[in-house]
């Protein structure tokens, strides 16, 4: 039915109040939609230790959930009546209210560390997969009806407007997040305020249905179905979900390789999920706020620079930040504006919602599900930024002989890094000249030839073939040039990439094995047995964890010791024959490799095992959940270093965990909390949780000696507590160790963590 055979009196009559109904329906459904993913994945976050792996696992839940609920609004629309349709979903809307309000269904017991991931997927759909996956319908579900209702409009023959209400609803939601919504409020607060907005937003639905069947154009008979076009073409339905599955598989990557470095945690996690969303929304404008031809300008630029840059992590963290968002939003709204151009009529809309959710899961699953048992280290993102080059369209015309002359001669200068590290390698002489007489590390020089191969890049941007080629010779020349040490072990798991490098360090005896997990060091160990038994790093004996077991072990002949994360093992070489000392690891991997003679001998080989202490134990899993069965009032030490690695596990760092550390500890026994890191201030909600619990504590922060071997020691800060002043009474006659001044902030609980002002204070404190 079109404007022509309507009744022109009826067809004219104005009606502003509809569209802004369904608008503002289709904004709150989004909202609640996507507020929900990190307040969900922050729920069941302590569980899984804090990994990042859990929000990209968690997004793959949310992506099928939402498939879905798309399935089953293309499903409804097999119902001609829109009354039984609008009835359907209504009581699906009140049975997923059962569900209400959200929390973590038990049901499953306690992940196994071994395999977290079935867990996870499965616990989150107990716990949020009924009202995630009916709401998450009905943005479809709306814009149909509204294609139906509007017949006769001239708005109605476009209802893909209204995605760009639902995507800006989602966009906003997510900004509030980490700026209004988890600093201000605590996590059951907003555990019951979503659910209040569930139930807002149902009433919402009801209003909508009895106001907008008034409003019809015609009111004697139920709306027609819309005319039925041509079906979508297989070929076409491939190229679809192609299109939408690249920006969510970036989505994924950026995210992970982003919050690596950072925290897993919601402000991070939001802010490419928010863009993803944004592009949508420009992408599905009537004019969208930037044409494609921009896009792809702008988009064949910085995806030239990010990739040699994904593959040094180097630099100024907010730059990094910037450059990878930028490349990621505008090579995700590339693929959405190519998406949006080939969506179909109306009668499809469902359909083409469906494969766009189909393309979401497939990128995402790759990502977060495939990647890591295909790849024993972190090649998706890259990867796929060189892989979506193929979106962009291939100019037409003759090659032109400069075209090619200029792509060679870039896959030339492409090839000059590795080559020149190459002979580096085998000709020391020419290696110490080259660093003595150019002012710059290779990792500048790298980049600055790949500079030169980047411009071209862009110059040839319309010649997608060509285009990707140049971009994988980038990337290869780069990851070759970043690779760092020759590692002698790369291996992947749920909770990371741990590899293993052989070291040079000539006044540590020569050979020393350094454990890396991501980007950050977790031990080194000398090989030569002069050395070996020498803890290094943070735990040097000058360190304040060293200071802090030698002090407790000229306590007693035999102390019990506890260490929360196990790295290399370095804390099995101060361990006694009568001394019993216990690691509580969440990655298996960490345990194997720490044990394993070939790589370490901290555990197998330094510690002293032949007496009453026995061997060194490791109890796998969340160390919060393990460590809740240990007996209270058994510890001399407890070590609780999980705060310098990739992520931080907050929920190790709460007012109620510390609590439940002191317990464990014997009257004069003391936990020492190792606190460095590199882009969060921690230990302003570590002091503020100590007063809270009104503990006894003293701080201390170790800058490395300059004149040391290179992998000797590494500054450390830390924070020593006891559940008595008798505990720390040799600590405060050591001068080394200060009380801090009140740090004025607020502590952190299970119920709130403001990982936002952690972030803000450090850059603060740098500027």
């Amino acid at each position: 039915m079109t404007d022509s055979t309507l009744d022109p009196a009826v067809a004219v009559r104005p009606d502003r109040v509809t569209p802004v109904l369904f608008a503002v329906a289709i904004f709150t459904s989004a909202a609640l939609v996507f507020v929900v993913q990190p307040m969900v994945t922050k729920l069941i976050l302590p569980m899984l230790g804090g990994s990042p792996s859990v929000w990209n696992t968690a997004m793959v839940f949310f992506q099928a959930a939402l498939l879905a609920g798309y399935a089953y609004a293309h499903a409804l629309q097999r119902v001609k009546a829109m009354k039984v349709q609008v009835a359907i979903h209504l009581g699906l809307l009140l049975v997923a209210a059962l569900f209400l309000p959200l929390k973590i269904n038990g049901l499953l017991g306690d992940p196994d560390p071994s395999a977290p991931i079935g867990w996870l997927l499965a616990t989150l759909a107990l716990s949020v997969g009924a009202p995630f996956g009916v709401l998450s319908a009905t943005a479809p579900l709306l814009q149909a009806w509204y294609a139906r209702v509007r017949v006769g409009h001239a708005d109605g023959q476009n209802p893909y407007v209204l995605y760009a209400a639902s995507n800006l609803g989602s966009f906003l939601a997510l900004l509030a997040y980490p700026v209004v919504i988890e600093p201000l409020m605590s996590l059951s607060g907003q555990r019951f305020g979503w659910s209040g907005g569930y139930g807002a937003f149902l009433l919402m639905v009801v209003a909508l249905a009895v106001i907008v069947w008034r409003r019809r154009l015609d009111q004697t008979a139920e709306p027609a179905p819309l005319a039925v076009s041509a079906p979508i073409a297989w070929k076409d339905k491939g190229i679809l979900v192609l299109l939408a599955a690249a920006p969510s598989s970036l989505m994924l990557g950026v995210t992970a390789h982003l919050s690596t470095d950072v925290a897993s945690a919601p402000f991070l996690w939001v802010i490419p999920l928010a863009l993803y969303l944004l592009t949508f929304v420009i992408a599905f404008q009537d004019r969208p706020w930037i044409p494609l031809p921009v896009t792809l300008a702008l988009s064949g630029a910085v995806g030239a620079i990010v990739v040699v840059f994904t593959a040094f992590h180097s630099g100024s963290w907010p730059a990094m930040f910037g450059i990878h968002l930028a490349a990621f939003f505008l090579l995700a709204l590339m693929c959405h504006q190519r998406l949006a151009a080939r969506r179909p009529a109306p009668d499809r809309l469902t359909e083409f919602y469906l494969l766009m959710s189909l393309g979401g899961v497939v990128g995402g699953a790759f990502t977060a599900l495939l990647a890591p048992v295909i790849f024993d280290f972190v090649w998706e993102y890259p990867l796929v930024l060189v892989l979506v080059g193929f979106a962009r369209p291939w100019k037409g015309g003759e090659i032109k002989p400069w075209e090619v002359i200029a792509w060679v001669a870039a896959l030339v200068i492409s090839a000059i890094p590795p080559l020149m590290s190459a002979m580096f390698a085998v000709d020391w002489d020419l290696a110490w000249a080259f660093s003595r007489n150019v002012p710059l590390r290779m990792e500048q020089v790298t980049m600055l030839v790949l500079g030169i191969v980047a411009v071209i890049a862009f110059i040839l941007r319309d010649r997608s073939y060509a285009y990707v080629a140049l971009l994988a010779a980038m990337t290869l020349s780069a990851q070759y040039i970043a690779r760092g040490y020759d590692w002698a072990l790369v291996d992947r798991s749920f909770f990371g990439v741990m590899r293993v490098a052989d070291r040079q360090d000539e006044r540590l005896g020569g050979s020393v094995h350094v454990l890396t997990h991501g980007t950050t060091l977790h031990g080194a160990q000398a090989r030569d047995p002069r050395f070996a038994c020498t803890p290094t790093l943070y735990y040097a004996p000058v360190s304040p964890i060293g200071q802090t077991m030698l002090a407790v072990r000229n306590r007693a002949p035999g102390v019990r010791i506890g260490v929360v994360g196990q790295g290399s093992g370095a804390m099995g070489a101060y361990k006694r024959a009568e001394d019993r000392m216990t690691f509580f690891e969440i990655d298996p991997m960490v345990d194997e490799l720490s044990r394993d003679p070939k790589w370490f001998t901290y555990i197998n080989g330094c510690a002293q095992t032949a007496g009453p202490g026995g061997a060194i134990d490791t109890v796998l899993g969340d160390a919060r959940l393990t460590m809740a069965d240990q007996p209270a009032g058994t510890y001399d030490l407890l070590l609780i270093d999980a705060f310098s690695s990739d992520s931080v596990p907050t929920h190790l760092l709460t007012r109620e965990a510390i609590a439940g550390y002191l317990k464990l500890l014997k009257p004069t026994g003391v936990v020492i909390l190792h606190l460095s890191n590199r882009n969060l201030d921690i230990t302003g909600p570590a002091e503020a949780a100590a007063r809270a619990l009104n503990a006894p504590h003293l701080h201390q922060i170790y800058y490395e000696n300059q004149n040391a071997p290179d992998m000797a020691e590494a500054s450390t800060e830390a924070i020593i507590l006891s559940p008595t002043e008798a505990g720390l009474a040799e600590f405060r006659a050591d001068p080394r160790w200060q009380t801090l001044p009140d740090p004025g902030v607020r502590p952190w609980t299970d119920d709130y963590v403001n990982l936002f002002g952690s972030l803000w204070r450090h850059i603060r404190g740098q500027g």
